[in-house]
């Protein structure tokens, strides 16, 4: 799993020679950031996931905040914000609505409200107020949501390369 991740992951150089992470250096220099063992993929898979649910262009900043706190690899972490996208983002929405509708014991939506054109340039103020519609279902449900893929992230990917280990020390076992 590691030779994979490694193959198809930006290196630690390459992101540092980035015009736009320059100045950011001193920070993403720490070897956690970088190092392919199982509690740092499956922390940037957590923080990447959680991340992924914040509207817009926020993302990937959040993600690389919480990854230089919480010492878990930075490629995988950004790498996995990208679930979310034009196409999946509003049925994501749409089932933590239903999610925080379920906790907060509001109606759930019969008819959801029509989704603005959006545009380059003006594309934040009527996303906000077509989230805003939804109220507070939304505002609960979308971290409970975020949350629940981390953890359920997290431990998944423990799960699995623990597998992984297990079963390449029984091959080398049979030989």
């Amino acid at each position: 799993m590691r030779k994979f991740l490694r193959e198809k992951l930006p290196t630690q150089q390459s992101l540092q020679q980035n015009r736009w992470l320059r100045p950011l250096a001193h920070w993403l220099s720490h070897p956690n950031l970088w190092h392919l063992h199982r509690r740092s993929v499956a922390g940037g898979v957590a923080v990447g996931l959680f991340c992924g649910l914040i509207p817009g262009p926020l993302q990937m900043l959040s993600a690389v905040f919480l990854v230089v706190i919480l010492r878990v690899n930075l490629p995988v972490a950004l790498f996995t914000t990208l679930y979310t996208n034009p196409f999946t983002i509003v049925p994501l929405y749409l089932f933590a609505y239903e999610i925080g509708a379920w906790i907060s014991g509001a109606q759930p939506l019969t008819q959801l409200p029509p989704l603005p054109a959006l545009h380059w340039l003006d594309w934040f103020n009527p996303l906000w107020q077509w989230l805003s519609a939804l109220g507070k279902p939304l505002l609960i449900g979308v971290p409970l949501l975020a949350i629940s893929l981390a953890l359920l992230g997290y431990v998944l990917v423990r799960i699995a390369w623990r597998m992984a280990v297990l079963i390449r020390w029984r091959q080398r076992k049979s030989h």
